[in-house]
Order: structure tokens, then sequence, then C-alpha cells
């Protein structure tokens, strides 16, 4: 039954929750080589493709996302701080590309941002663009006008993750909907921009919600360019710090159940690497994971070290 219910999903459109259930099911070493061959179709085989993220401003944010110490509503050891000054950020900008980052991402923990507050990320997306790095940012929700105002700075990818399975989402998330981030995807898709989309496991979901959020993400039209999976940062202060955490090996199950349904997008190990062994990232690899945040922290949180990574990959044979 398995078996067959595999073999007939082909197409993105097709992928439910499910046929993403069946994949999961597969012995582990049968959904490796699967994803591992279905990478190999569309992907190099051993390149890794480097981002590194800057938070550009951190914290007092008005959300309620159980996940986030960045939210105002939780007291956490993140401090509030305001938006950084174009000097700041082109010099961490430089610190990256200087350590082999491809790709710059900056993130403001804002709802939305204003238009005076868009106008100084368009600096940045302009000035780190004239770099020769690859822009993207992450700032919220987007109101008309906004994506393309940000198309013409420049920027290349806008990140807005789904989190979580529609039927989970109300579990993490009251003070924004998912059509509000169905809505901002729409409107990054309409303005020519790359979308960056994926989302977070280990929320207290169960199996069914993890296949529900990729065949969200599968479901896209077209598909997210980048997929970060990213795995639970606990952190005190906030309603999920005690949570338990995903099993290594349901962690490596979805990386590759996210290749192999979304078989042209990069898939980004993202939060939670500095807790995995290089045994798992090893397993994550080889099941389709393409790209890493890379650097000495994420938004708020830990992130490898620059030459603990560079060691990995010299030991894998991956290339960037």
């Amino acid at each position: 039954m398995i078996a067959t219910n595999v073999a007939r999903m082909r197409d993105k459109d097709q992928w439910n929750i499910e046929d993403i259930l069946a994949l999961y099911d597969l012995p582990l070493m049968d959904l490796l080589l699967r994803a591992q061959t279905t990478h190999r179709a569309h992907h190099a085989p051993n390149a890794v493709q480097l981002s590194s993220l800057l938070s550009i401003k951190t914290g007092a944010c008005p959300e309620d996302c159980s996940y986030c110490p960045q939210s105002s509503r939780y007291d956490t050891p993140v401090r509030d701080e305001p938006l950084m000054p174009l000097d700041e950020v082109l010099a961490a900008a430089k610190k990256a590309k200087d350590s082999g980052a491809q790709r710059f991402c900056m993130g403001a923990a804002w709802r939305s941002p204003t238009a005076r507050q868009l106008d100084h990320v368009i600096e940045m997306v302009s000035a780190v663009k004239e770099m020769g790095l690859e822009t993207c940012v992450t700032l919220g929700m987007l109101k008309a006008g906004q994506a393309e105002r940000l198309r013409v700075a420049g920027l290349d990818y806008y990140n807005h993750n789904l989190d979580t399975a529609p039927e989970f989402y109300g579990n993490i998330i009251s003070s924004r909907s998912y059509q509000d981030r169905l809505d901002t995807l729409d409107r990054v898709r309409s303005a020519g921009i790359k979308v960056c989309c994926g989302g977070i496991v280990g929320l207290g979901e169960s199996r069914r919600h993890r296949a529900g959020l990729l065949a969200q993400l599968a479901g896209l039209s077209p598909q997210p360019e980048s997929v970060p999976i990213n795995n639970l940062v606990k952190v005190a202060g906030t309603p999920l710090e005690n949570e338990a955490d995903i099993p290594t090996f349901e962690f490596v199950r979805t990386v590759a159940v996210a290749r192999i349904v979304m078989p042209k997008s990069v898939v980004r190990l993202s939060a939670g690497r500095e807790s995995m062994s290089d045994e798992t990232q090893a397993l994550c690899f080889m099941a389709g994971a393409n790209s890493v945040f890379y650097g000495d922290h994420l938004l708020t949180t830990g992130n490898p070290q620059v030459e603990h990574d560079r060691m990995l990959f010299d030991t894998l044979g991956l290339t960037h």
C-alpha cells in the first residue's frame, strides 16, 4: 500500500497529506535513497549554499508566536534593540562575504514595516546588493506596494515562513492568521521576488502536522525557491521552553520528505543546527539539504562556528 501510494505521486499539485505520510513511513534507508536520487536529478550532488542572517532590529515584536523570544509578550533574555545603522549592517555583510557566505539575510522583528522603516531597509538592500551578495529580508507582513519597492531596490528573496500546518497553527500563533501569511507570499510572488518559505518542527506537532506543513509548501505555485527547515530552539520565557525534542531521525525524515516533494527547491538547515551533531547534519545532507545558515548567530540564537562548519564541509567533501 505505501509503495503504491508513493509511486503514483509525482507532481507537486498531487502531494496530499496521506501521500506525504506514506513517504514518512518508508524504511529510513529507502527514504534516504529516494531523497538523494531526487536531489541529484536537480542539484549539484556535493554543493552547499551558504547564507548569513543578521537581526537588524531585535525584540519588541507585538506578535505572540509561542516559539519566539523576540515577542514583547514574553519575558526572555533577548534585549530590545532599535534598527541598526547602515554602516553596521554593511560591516556585518562584509564579514559574512569574507567568510564565504553567498547570501545575506536581514531580519527585523516587526508585525509589518511602516513606509519609513521600509525606506531604511531599502537602503540596506541596495548597499548589500552592490557588495555582490544575494539579498534576503524577513520583515513580517507586507502591505500593497511594499514588495514592489523591495524588488526595485534589488531584493532577491523574501522570507516568510508558514511555520506549521494550518490545523496546528492556532496552537502556536493567534496574532496573525494563516491567510495573512499566504497573502504576503502572494504579494512577494506578484512583485517578482523569489520566495524563501519553510517552517519549524518540534513545536509539539504530530507527524501528520509535519506532513500538513510540507503539503502546504509543496502546493504553493510555484514552489518556494528556498525552504528553511527549522528545529525549535527552546528559549527560557517562551511558552515552548519545555517542549520535548523531536527525535533526530524524525528531523532527518522531514528533510528527506521536503526534498522529494519540492525537488527543485533549495532545502536549508536553519535554526537548531547548533544542537545537531556532525553525524546528524551529514544525514541531513544525504537527505537532500543543500543550504545552511552560516555564521556565529541567527536572529537571536547561536549557530555553529564558521571554522567548525568549514571543517565539517571539508570532511564531507562539500563545496560552496
